[in-house]
Parts: structure tokens; C-alpha cells; sequence
């Protein structure tokens, strides 16, 4: 029998969340009742998370402890805990790593048993608009192929995000409507909720000044700190995880593998995330990639010790030496620079 643990790593959110709800389900059904808890590296630490699976529940037969942030377990203590954990852990009690990461640490890796490992891709090009289509069609709905497009064009393409701002269409229009390009226009750029993601969007255009870049970055952090996924760490992670994927972008670029098979094989299946990435790496060398994660971790930090009261303020700051200095620190707040 393998050791109640997994690890579900890659890009692909949506496959990869059916996964971790599929693990859950199965240990209800199997056991009658399941007490589950989810935690984040940047705010949690790897073994602290054990402490929950270590202590039984009184009110449940089953424990499920859901770790995001598994590519930062590096530590050998930290490593050897879990390994420790899982050789003596029984069937009720289970960890399942996440990871935004193709992968992870090796000697991780390596503790958790083959069968539970699993990588979730970004959906090759050629599969989006079928994907689409056979959704929208399982909904009651037809689209057409520019809608389709449109569609990816506006929204992050994986199935979990996808699946999100489509649904709106099944609650606004009668089954069987054909959506078009209007309707997506319509419904959704017109309608777009912020995120981290999208932040990062705005930060990265090349083709715009860093004035411009910097009004419309600081327009979509209100938008967000207005909205229900306001929570600075949300963000910050948000961030933390597209600049690590800049990074690994960089090194591809370093390394003069930018064909086809290496940006799959990295996570860059899409010609949405090639372009993306592409005109973040203008936007800031690999240095300053690097600068910005160290100040995205300073800031995590400060906003932890200082409180909610300066949130707002160390974000805009955040924004500011991302935009205009490119990760230097700032001493004081500048005025009067130039684009």
C-alpha cells in the first residue's frame, strides 16, 4: 500500500483541483466524514502543517492537509519530517502537495510514491477551442470560432479559470443562444474581474511607458483590494509565482531554449503565456526579475509585522518599484520622474 501522500504539480489549475478534490472525496466516501485544511508556504511553514495531521480529529474519521507552495520545500529537515511522517501515517490521514511548479525539489520528489505523483499541463493550443466548444456544448450552449478566441484571448487559459468566467454566460443567456464575439466583448472584457495574474498583465506591456503601465497597475490593485480576493498574501503570491515563471523564462532564453519542445516542457505551451512572457522580459532583465522576487518576499514580510493599517500603502510602494525602478527598494517616495 502506498503512503498517504501526493504531490500534483503544474499549471494547469483546473485539472489539477479536480485531482485534489477527487483524493478528498474518495477518503469521505471511505471513511463517512473528513475534517480538511489548506495552507500556503508563504504563510505557513512545511512541518507546522504536519501538526494538524499528527493530531487527531474528535469530530471526523478522516484528515486531509492540502500544502500549496510545494516548490519551496527544500530544507533537508523539512524534507525528512514529511518522509518520516508518511512511513508511519495511516490510511485516514492524508497530504497532498501542491504546486504552481512543473517541479519540485528531487529529493521530494522521491519520498512521494510514483503512483501519486502527477504533472498537469497547460492545454496545448490545439485542444483549447474544442475544449470550449464541447463545454459550452455539455451547458446547452454553441459558440462560434472567433468567440472562442476572443474567449482566450481575455481569460488565463487554464480550465479552472476558463470554466469560471464561461459560466456566466450559462446564468445571462437561454439555453441553446450561439455566443459571439459580441456577447464574449459584452459579457466578459467589458466585465473582467482583476487579479494578480492580470495585474502582473498590465505591468508587463512593453509597448507601453511605465507612466502608463504604473496608472493602469495601480487602477487594477484597487480594483482587486475592493473585490472579495482583496487579501494582500493573495496577491503577493499572485505575483511571486508569475515572476518566478519570468525567471525560469529568462534562464530558457540564457540558455537558447526557446524551441518548441523546451518552452512545452517548461510550462509555456500557449501562445498567450509565450507572448506574455516574451514582453515581461523586455519589460525587466533577469537581474531585476530576481530583485523584484527578494522585494516581493521584504514586502510579505513587512506586511505581516506592521499589520492591516499599512497594507494599501506597502502595496502601491510595491507597484511603484516594480514599475519604475525595476525592484530597487526605495528610500522615499520620488516625485517629478519621467517616463
Amino acid at each position: 500500500m502506498s503512503a498517504p501522500l501526493y504531490l500534483f504539480s503544474g499549471p494547469e489549475f483546473g485539472e489539477r483541483n479536480e485531482a485534489v478534490a477527487a483524493v478528498k472525496s474518495s477518503l469521505k466516501n471511505k471513511f463517512g466524514s473528513l475534517e480538511a485544511y489548506t495552507y500556503y508556504s508563504v504563510e505557513t511553514d512545511p512541518q507546522s502543517a504536519l501538526v494538524q495531521l499528527y493530531s487527531e480529529s474528535l469530530f471526523s474519521a478522516a484528515t486531509c492537509v492540502v500544502y500549496n507552495g510545494a516548490e519551496t520545500i527544500k530544507k533537508k529537515e523539512d524534507i525528512e519530517k514529511i518522509s518520516a511522517w508518511a512511513e508511519g501515517a495511516g490510511e485516514a490521514s492524508v497530504l497532498i502537495l501542491v504546486s504552481d511548479e512543473i517541479s519540485c525539489d528531487s529529493k521530494l520528489e522521491k519520498i512521494v510514491p510514483k503512483e501519486n505523483r502527477k504533472q498537469f499541463w497547460e492545454m496545448f493550443e490545439n485542444r483549447k477551442i474544442p475544449w470550449l466548444k464541447n463545454y459550452f456544448s455539455k451547458n446547452g450552449f454553441s459558440i462560434a470560432d472567433d468567440a472562442c478566441e476572443e474567449i482566450l484571448d481575455l481569460v488565463e487559459n487554464n480550465t479552472q479559470a476558463l470554466k469560471n468566467e464561461c459560466s456566466r454566460f450559462f446564468v445571462c443567456f437561454k439555453p441553446g443562444t450561439k455566443i459571439t464575439v459580441q456577447n464574449v466583448e459584452q459579457l466578459i472584457e467589458h466585465n473582467r474581474e482583476e487579479s494578480a495574474f492580470t495585474l502582473f498583465d498590465a505591468m508587463a506591456e512593453y509597448a507601453k511607458s511605465p507612466a502608463e503601465r504604473l496608472e493602469t497597475a495601480l487602477g487594477i490593485l484597487q480594483k482587486i483590494r475592493l473585490s472579495k480576493d482583496s487579501a494582500s498574501v493573495a496577491i503577493l503570491a499572485g505575483l511571486t509565482y508569475c515572476f518566478r515563471r519570468l525567471e525560469a523564462w529568462h534562464n530558457l532564453e540564457r540558455a537558447g531554449k526557446t524551441d518548441e519542445f523546451s518552452l512545452k516542457t517548461n510550462g509555456f505551451a500557449s501562445k498567450k503565456s509565450r507572448t506574455q512572457f516574451s514582453s515581461a522580459a523586455r519589460v525587466w532583465s533577469f537581474g531585476q526579475t530576481v530583485a523584484i522576487k527578494s522585494l516581493l518576499s521584504r514586502v510579505d514580510m513587512q506586511i505581516r509585522s506592521s499589520g492591516t493599517g499599512m497594507e494599501d500603502t506597502l502595496l502601491q510602494t510595491l507597484i511603484y518599484s516594480i514599475v519604475v525602478k525595476k525592484g530597487a527598494s526605495l528610500a522615499v517616495w520620488e516625485e517629478g520622474w519621467s517616463a
